[in-house]
This record gives structure tokens, C-alpha cells and sequence, in this order.
């Protein structure tokens, strides 16, 4: 049986009462408009972020063709996100990959979907915020305020990402707790200043070139074996980089006129990381000092700015980065408290009435946002003197997202073969499309999780470690999944019994 959706309206009231009509009273204050929801997806996906993290990562196994892993990444992605577009514009509530499977797949899945993706956003919070590490120490050694190796595959400079990261963390919690109108603004102005100093960052590269455009094609500075095997391994750089473009749908309900705006910023804001990181990586390539010498495997971007911009000018771009890094992690952090609120709105976490608890002045789920701010810094200081520490956390992060994912694209598939109800008119919609794309999608999805969390030695245990950190992202799947099992169990007979309208039925 299909939800009757109304038309979408323009107005908040109208927004509001749209929600209603799912069961849920507008309690989160609905202030966001185009740019805030495309900034919070641009945000998350954050190419200044993660592509100075990753970029020593993924030519350090492909060379100069590991380019190309950037536009096939994209092409996959961007078949999950059309996917997510069509959800969003039928379903403009937050949480949204929780409520999305959910009400394709039903509770157990939907819980699931949810479970996976809160663990994956605490873990990427504490990712994202570790990347300050690459940045701060090259504006200013002052600081490194833990030894004085800087370099993240380092003890010293492991420890001093977490210091910096938690100090991060503490930070972003606050704006989370203060309100939605502190965020969007700070989040608005963070990716302002992350896009111009993407664009400058261009224009840098492309005016200081070294070499020609044929860089993307040469191999010899892969890593020994066969070069597909090392191709596959660099890409998973760009996997690391092109996710969380679903959190405008996280935000729905905080969003003006959500059905229309979600959609659309979920795609722009993948669309305009692609190509703002494809030139960056490109521009990194043709421009910098040697591709031969070992420092473009080891410092990445770092290194050619600093090399062709040894001046104030330098450091401002670096400063550019470490604001792209503090936005990223809030935005995050912000994505994950929502999550939260939404399956605590349903009863579906324990704790459920004060996790779903929003604050009459802030119109913040302020719990949420504590414990999400809480378990990284934890996670964090858990890893304290782990020189694998950053690989390890990306991977199995990264990992947990995509099946994530796949708990919403496998479900959707399974939705259009039996036969979707046709979106309301002037709704987003793939439409007869929709069985091909999401067919793509899935195949996408299951090789991009299994290439993840493939054991190899070379990305979980770099310096050396037991087993366990070799298997980190199955072993860490795997309990995740038998944890949740047990929560759930926990959950289900409260949640059951204090439920006071209908479960939602299948679209």
C-alpha cells in the first residue's frame, strides 16, 4: 500500500504539515534554505578534507593513471545518488537512510540501515577530525604539541591527531547544541571559504605546472605487482572521499520546501565535489616539483603548495583546508545527531524519549550530539600512539557506509520490481530509468564494499600489526552487526508496546 503524498508546498507551514502527514509533529526548526542544503552534502563530502588525507594514499599505489579511479568513483556514486534523490523527494524526513529502508524493507532492515550508518558517522567524525593533523602543523609548528613528527603514520604525529581532533570535536559539539541557525551559518560561510580556496588552489596548479596533462597516464611509481591490483587499491581514495552527499536528506526536516530542495542538492553537491576534486588532483599532479622523489606519496597536496607557495599566501590555503576540515566534521556530527533523534523518535534506541528530546530554545537534539562528540573523542584516545590509526578508522568507516548504503539501494530495487507507485508529479523521479540505474547502483555498491574491506596488508597494517588490524573492517562489520542484533532485541518489545500510531507502510 503506498503513502498518499500531497504536493509539495513552498511554505514552512505547508512543509509542516506535509511532515504531519507521516506521523511526526515539526519539532526541529525549519531554517535552511538551497545554499545551507547544498553546503551541508558539499560539506560532508568535503574534497579539501579528504583529498589532502588521501591524495598520498592513492598515488602512493596507482602513480599518476591512479587519476582515473576519481571519474569511475563518481560515475558509481552517482548512481546511488539518483537513487537517493527520488527518495528524498517522497519521503523529506530526517534520519533519512533509517527511514528511507524502512519504509521499503520494513522495520528490521530499516533499524538496521540506521544502526550501521549511526556507527560509520561516529567513526567518520573522528576521521574527519584527525585530518587537522596534515594541516595545522604546516601553518604553524607550534602546533605540534606532541613530538615532532608530523606525519599521521607516525606515533608522534598519531598522538597529536587525536589531541588536535578531540580539541575538534569538543568544538563542533558545541555549535551542534547551540542550534541549527549557529551551524547553517558557520557551515554556509566554512564551504564559502572551502570552495574559494578549492578554485585558488586550481588556479594555482594549472598557473604553476611542471609537467603535461599525459601524467595521468604513467604507472611507473605504482606500487610493485600487478598495476590492476595497486588501480584498485588507490581508488579506494576516491570511495574514501565521494560519500555523506545523502545529508540534505538527513536534514529534511530542518529544510525549506524539502521535497524539490533535497533532491537537488544531494546530486549538485556530489556533482560539484567531483569536479572541483578532479581538477584538484589533476592540477596536484601537473604541478608538482617531482613525481619521482617520494614526497607527493608521503606529504601529498601539502607538499605542492607549500612547494610553489612558500609565503603567507601558502599558509592562507592551508588555512582554507583546516576550515574545510572543522565543517566537515560538524556537518557530520550534525548528520549523525539526526540520525539519532529520528530512530530515538520511533522508539528504536534505548533511551529513546531523552535522546529524541528537543531543546524548546535551540531546537537541537542536544543528546545526540554530545554522544556522537563523545564516542569519537573516545575513539580517538582508545587509538592514542596507533601510527595505523588513520588508514584503519577511514577504512572501516568507509566500509559501514556502503553497506549502509546497499540497506537502502537493495531494498528500493526490490521496490521497483515489484512495481513503485509513481512519484507525484513535478517530483524529482528516475522513472523508466529507475530499474536500470538501480541495478547499477547495487552491483556498485556490493564491489566498492568488498574492495573496501579486503584485508590487505599494505592499507590496515602498514607498519605491522596482528591479525586483527589485517581483517579490521570484517571484524569490525561483524560486530557491529552483532551488537545491533542485541540492542535491537532489546529495543523492539519497548518500542512495540509505547507505540502510539501505525508502523509506516511500504511506498
Amino acid at each position: 500500500m503506498a503513502i498518499a503524498l500531497d504536493p509539495p508546498s513552498q511554505s514552512p507551514t505547508g512543509d509542516s504539515a506535509d511532515l504531519e502527514r507521516f506521523g511526526y509533529q515539526p519539532v526541529l526548526h525549519r531554517k535552511l534554505g538551497r545554499y545551507a542544503s547544498f553546503a551541508a552534502g558539499f560539506s560532508f563530502v568535503s574534497i579539501l578534507t579528504t583529498i589532502f588525507q588521501f591524495f598520498g594514499f592513492g598515488y602512493g599505489f596507482g602513480g599518476g593513471a591512479f587519476f582515473w579511479t576519481w571519474p569511475i568513483v563518481f560515475a558509481g556514486q552517482f548512481l546511488v545518488a539518483l537513487n537517493f534523490a527520488e527518495l528524498a523527494a517522497r519521503y523529506p524526513i530526517s534520519g533519512c537512510i533509517y527511514q528511507w529502508s524502512r519504509r521499503l524493507a520494513g522495520e528490521v532492515v530499516g533499524w538496521f540501515a540506521g544502526w550501521m550508518m549511526i556507527i560509520a558517522q561516529i567513526v567518520t567524525a573522528a576521521a574527519a577530525a584527525i585530518a587537522l593533523q596534515v594541516v595545522l602543523p604546516s601553518i604553524w609548528s607550534g602546533f605540534q604539541l606532541i613530538g615532532t613528527d608530523t606525519a599521521l603514520t607516525s606515533t608522534d604525529g598519531a598522538a597529536n591527531a587525536v589531541l588536535l581532533g578531540s580539541v575538534l570535536l569538543v568544538i563542533t559539539t558545541v555549535i551542534n547544541v547551540i542550534g541549527i541557525d549557529l551551524m547553517a551559518r558557520i557551515n554556509s560561510i566554512g564551504v564559502t571559504v572551502e570552495i574559494v580556496g578549492v578554485l585558488a588552489v586550481i588556479a594555482l596548479f594549472f598557473t604553476h605546472t611542471e609537467r603535461g596533462a599525459d601524467v595521468v597516464l604513467q604507472t611507473d611509481q605504482a606500487a610493485p605487482g600487478p598495476y590492476w591490483a595497486a588501480f584498485l587499491v588507490s581508488g579506494l581514495m576516491a570511495a574514501y572521499v565521494m560519500v555523506g552527499f545523502d545529508s540534505a536528506g538527513e536534514l529534511s526536516e530542518e529544510t525549506k520546501n524539502p521535497r524539490r530542495v533535497a533532491p537537488r542538492t544531494i546530486l549538485l553537491a556530489l556533482a560539484a565535489s567531483a569536479l572541483g576534486g578532479g581538477l584538484l588532483l589533476l592540477g596536484a599532479l601537473m604541478a608538482a616539483p617531482s613525481i619521482t622523489d617520494g614526497h607527493l606519496a608521503t606529504d601529498g597536496l601539502a607538499y605542492v603548495i607549500t612547494a610553489k607557495l612558500d609565503s603567507p599566501a601558502g599558509t592562507v590555503l592551508l588555512c582554507c583546508v583546516a576550515v574545510a576540515i572543522t565543517v566537515c566534521t560538524l556537518a557530520i556530527q550534525t548528520a549523525g545527531s539526526r540520525l539519532i533523534f529520528s530512530m530515538a523518535r520511533d522508539g528504536r534506541l534505548p533511551f529513546a524519549s531523552k535522546l529524541a528530546a528537543v531543546h524548546p530554545r535551540f531546537g537541537t537534539p542536544i543528546l545526540p550530539a554530545v554522544i556522537i562528540g563523545v564516542l569519537a573523542v573516545a575513539l580517538l584516545v582508545v587509538n592514542l600512539g596507533n601510527a595505523a590509526l588513520f588508514a584503519t578508522l577511514a577504512s572501516v568507516c568507509i566500509v559501514t557506509l556502503y553497506v549502509a548504503y546497499l540497506l537502502v539501494t537493495v531494498p528500493l530495487l526490490v521496490r521497483r520490481l515489484r512495481g513503485l507507485p509513481p512519484a507525484e508529479p513535478g517530483l524529482f523521479s528516475l522513472g523508466r530509468y529507475g530499474i536500470a540505474v538501480n541495478v547499477a547502483a547495487v552491483v556498485w555498491g556490493i564491489a566498492m564494499a568488498v574492495n573496501l574491506a579486503w584485508p590487505r596488508a599494505e592499507v590496515y597494517t602498514p607498519a605491522g600489526g596482528g591479525w586483527w588490524m589485517l581483517w579490521a573492517a570484517p571484524l569490525f562489520l561483524l560486530l557491529t552487526v552483532t551488537v545491533g542484533a542485541v540492542v535491537h532485541r532489546i529495543v523492539t518489545p519497548r518500542a512495540a508496546a509505547a507505540e502510539a500510531r501505525p508502523a509506516p507502510q511500504p511506498a
